[in-house]
């Protein structure tokens, strides 16, 4: 399963992916910090998975969370951000995101959601 990581955090950006580096089967193919890079490199490498921010440099993380649904339909969305009141939560389900995870207290839920979609995936 391959996974881009958007997220104006280095820390976020390297925790998730020593955390995503110890599953089997999941390989991390790029990250971003701003919205610009983020879409860029995600219709590139046209990953399966993309964990988004939803507050990033460059853009909103909505737009990105739109437009990766409009031109990749395909690839799973997780939104992980701060930002988690149950307005944004609605927002993001509304317009594609297929996971929606609070930063600060949902952090670990990413990696078993990629487990879980490639136990579907490999049935």
């Amino acid at each position: 399963m391959r996974v881009f990581i958007a997220d104006d955090s280095v820390m976020v950006r390297d925790r998730l992916a020593s955390l995503l580096s110890e599953l089997t089967g999941v390989q991390v193919v790029g990250t971003a910090a701003t919205c610009y890079d983020a879409f860029d490199s995600i219709l590139d490498l046209k990953p399966d998975v993309a964990v988004l921010d939803m507050r990033m440099p460059g853009g909103s993380g909505y737009l990105l969370l739109e437009m990766v649904k409009k031109w990749l339909p395909q690839t799973k969305v997780i939104v992980l951000t701060n930002f988690s009141e149950k307005i944004y939560r609605e927002w993001c389900r509304d317009n594609g995101a297929d996971y929606f995870f609070d930063k600060s207290k949902e952090f670990e839920k990413v990696p078993e959601v990629l487990q879980g979609l490639m136990a579907t995936t490999a049935s």
